[in-house]
């Protein structure tokens, strides 16, 4: 499908707002989906570290 101008492709026929609206929500969801399981990695790893080195330093006290 081929639009005369930019404004045409952008309203495409007065749909746009729906299409453009889709776009949008799909790409909020997809970057959710990606963002979130680095950021809960990353919460994981800082967790385990503190743990090991809690542990680590216990260990050094006790002997």
């Amino acid at each position: 499908m081929q639009f005369d101008s930019f404004a045409a492709a952008v309203t495409m026929g007065g749909h746009g707002g729906f299409v453009w609206a889709a776009y949008a929500i799909t790409s909020v969801v997809i970057l959710v989906m990606i963002v979130r399981p680095v950021l809960s990695t990353r919460s994981m790893q800082d967790t385990i570290q503190r743990e090991f080195e809690r542990k680590q330093a216990h260990e050094k006290d006790a002997s």
